[in-house]
């Protein structure tokens, strides 16, 4: 037994009908073409009659200032920066994901992380996570698998490990496992 009503097919919109939903569907956040045109992809026309439609939508959007991929991006790199602490990687590969354009991208991050000290940074997302310092391998092991996922080099991440004083040991296997990760 099915919880809830089915939904029923809702009929295909017009240019107008198109231009009124993304236009809320902006209003609710800011989102990318690629994102917008994938919500669009439901509501609009099957063919090229649709696609066409979404285009213009698309044109009308970005000629009033509404929707720019660019904008986005630095909008998204700063949030994440400041209030995730993430790294430069983490920022690309979620914008990558979104559908932004990997030259806007590129460009996007040299000028968001050009004053950025990325040890700095990682050490503020430790902080927010509320980590402590690594009592043995296997914690210094999650505290680097930590970083990586949020987007930090290897090279910040054996810094902090070090200034912590990691013993040597410890960071040789890890080296070990992070060599092993990027050969996936």
């Amino acid at each position: 037994m099915p919880f809830g009503r089915a939904k029923k097919k809702s009929e295909p919109m017009d240019e107008s009908g198109l231009y009124e939903y993304a236009v809320k569907a902006l209003g609710r956040r800011m989102r990318t073409v690629s994102e917008l045109k994938r919500l669009m992809r439901s509501r609009a026309e099957e063919g090229e009659r649709g696609e066409a439609a979404m285009e213009k939508v698309i044109a009308r959007l970005k000629e009033y200032g509404f929707l720019n991929d660019a904008d986005y991006a630095a909008n998204y790199a700063r949030l994440r920066q400041e209030n995730a602490s993430f790294g430069k990687r983490r920022v690309q590969r979620d914008l990558g994901q979104k559908g932004v354009h990997a030259e806007v991208i590129a460009k996007t991050l040299d000028s968001a992380y050009e004053d950025v000290n990325e040890e700095e940074l990682a050490r503020r997302h430790l902080e927010r996570k509320g980590v402590k310092k690594p009592a043995n391998e296997k914690e210094a092991a999650r505290v680097m698998r930590m970083l990586m996922r949020a987007g930090f080099a290897a090279g910040v991440i054996f810094k902090i490990l070090k200034k912590w004083d990691v013993d040597e040991e410890a960071l040789a296997g890890l080296d070990e496992v992070e060599e092993e990760s990027d050969l996936e």
